[in-house]
């Protein structure tokens, strides 16, 4: 070990997260920041899932996520899953808030080593959420949300890494967080998704999914995950000394061969599907579905384990998201059918494939039903995937509910139609010229298939919202109130009234003349801001004078 130890203090005593020596620590160093690059692939995956005009919105939220999320977790997070006090019992940890060792302690390396681990995880866990609350939550609830999301995660996570734990401590296994990370992540995107109701316009035209705002930016963000993935998984052996390295490698192998099969199933589902064409999202959510699946047992699984694995995953996450559409919740990046479905079925693998991977006590010497181990470690998978689903769901609903008591969480209506890229951080798109190319071929090619398709970037639902207030404008001045029963049709908003989404009634202006021996003045007010016209009038003429 790179820290000496008395004779009072030995290793057995060191909970496993620290006992690192310098090879571990450069292994766990390294695979964290491989981590930290998911983030961008989250981002750009999300980005560009939504409508253009909201892409720059959902970027932010990922950022909001680190700074913000990553704030909580160094504050108490770390200290709920992994600290060490008198006080820990098999539900919760304490100790080591605000984690900063002293220059004096011999195991600081290994604490902030294993501290830069646990966080990549922990960010990444409420990163799932904010693509299934696209387009349309308030950016400031969110940021509520996001600060406070860590409890969602910590704590469980705690049940099965952390040493007092009640979930490991009954022999659960799951290496890098089929469970913890994206289960929860899952589970609690669903939830989100149920609290805020779908996108104003969403299931107008059924459930077929809306155009992607960028294809293009989806799939390189599949690829940046796809990239992390291998470092979420490998870096997961918790170092390299000993029989680690060997085990690291097939993590990483056998990580790749699920994808493949994830990668094969979605592009045959696909294509039955669309009778002979590619779904763009059903391969990248088919893929990412594989990964999730093979992220719990990553190194005790065989090659053909591995394949079926990732197959079933990705076969769970393209069949359940156009299911979860017609239980009416929008999800726009199908979090739920990825991380939450992928993550019970990844999680309960284990119990079915699970080799013991000698001499690691990966699993206590326990194998999977399909490898002669019996039961148990199906039943104790099992139990923890109730225990996760139960836990982040109910959790979810209570914060989100809360903290809709401080700031609405749902996007008032007029910012979600213009988009919030723009209500919210002053960027304007502008259009790209799709539609005038196809109108200059009308004459020599048959258009009509082309007509028919929306334009990227789009949301149809909205344009036919906006265009029922404009006839309403036509006929006479529309009121609110008006708009709302016409454009709204009784939709479902989640918890929130439909009236209270709207902005505040427009302050009639208010004008006072007083005459004064050819003189007067109008003040005028509208919100807060109070213009007087100072007017000077005789037989020549008005002179008239603004002041502010």
């Amino acid at each position: 070990m790179i820290f000496n130890l008395t004779a009072e203090q030995n290793e057995t005593e060191i909970p496993w997260l620290y006992q690192l020596n310098r090879e571990d620590m450069t292994w766990v160093i390294t695979s964290s920041f491989m981590i930290f690059t998911m983030q961008t692939g989250f981002g750009m995956l999300e980005s560009g899932c939504v409508s253009v005009k909201n892409e720059v919105n959902i970027m932010m939220k990922n950022v909001v996520d680190i700074v913000l999320g990553g704030l909580t977790y160094w504050i108490f997070g770390f200290a709920l899953s992994f600290g060490r006090s008198s006080l820990n019992n098999p539900f919760i940890s304490f100790g080591d808030f605000c984690v900063d060792p002293d220059v004096e302690d011999p195991m600081k390396g290994a604490i902030y080593t294993a501290f830069l681990f646990q966080m990549s995880f922990a960010t990444t866990a409420t990163t799932i959420v904010s693509g299934a609350m696209a387009e349309r939550c308030n950016f400031k609830a969110y940021c509520i949300f996001s600060l406070m999301n860590t409890l969602v995660y910590c704590v469980p996570a705690g049940w099965i890494w952390g040493t007092q734990g009640f979930l490991k401590q009954l022999g659960a296994v799951d290496i890098a967080g089929s469970g913890p990370v994206h289960l929860i992540g899952g589970t609690s995107a669903f939830a989100s998704a149920l609290m805020l109701g779908p996108r104003l316009g969403r299931y107008d035209n059924g459930i077929a999914p809306l155009p992607l705002g960028s294809p293009v930016n989806a799939v390189m963000g599949l690829f940046v995950l796809w990239w992390g993935w291998l470092a979420f998984n490998s870096g997961s052996t918790y170092g390299l000394s000993g029989s680690k390295y060997q085990y690291a490698a097939r993590a990483a192998v056998m990580t790749m061969i699920s994808s493949f099969g994830g990668g094969t199933v979605s592009l045959v589902y696909s294509l039955i599907r669309t009778k002979g064409k590619i779904e763009v999202l059903d391969i990248i959510n088919g893929v990412l579905g594989s990964l999730v699946a093979i992220t719990a047992g990553c190194f005790l699984y065989e090659g053909w384990a591995a394949l079926i694995i990732g197959s079933v995953g990705a076969l769970i996450a393209c069949v359940s998201m156009p299911l979860i559409d017609m239980m009416g919740v929008d999800d726009p990046v199908g979090a739920t059918s990825v991380h939450g479905l992928g993550g019970i079925w990844g999680v309960i693998a284990v119990g079915l494939f699970a080799q013991n991977p000698i001499p690691l006590d990966t699993t206590d010497g326990r194998s999977g039903l399909f490898e002669g181990g019996g039961w148990y470690l199906l039943g104790i998978q099992t139990l923890s995937v109730l225990c996760l689903t139960v836990w982040a769901f109910v959790v979810t609903i209570i914060m989100l509910w809360m903290i809709n008591k401080i700031v609405t969480i749902r996007m008032e209506l007029h910012m979600e139609l213009i988009g919030a890229d723009l209500t919210e951080h002053f960027v304007k798109h502008g259009q790209v010229g799709v539609s005038r190319a196809v109108s200059a071929f009308k004459p020599c090619i048959d258009t009509t298939d082309i007509d028919h398709v929306p334009s990227v970037g789009l949301n149809p639902g909205h344009d036919a919202k906006v265009e029922i207030i404009q006839g309403m404008s036509r006929k006479r001045r529309p009121k609110l109130s008006r708009i709302l029963r016409n454009v709204t049709n009784r939709g479902n908003f989640g918890i929130n009234v439909a009236r209270k989404l709207f902005p505040p009634k427009k302050l009639q202006r208010k004008i006072s003349i007083r005459e004064r021996s050819g003189k007067g003045s109008i003040t005028s007010q509208t919100g807060p801001r109070i213009t007087t016209i100072e007017m000077n009038h005789s037989k020549a003429g008005v002179e008239i004078a603004w002041l502010d």
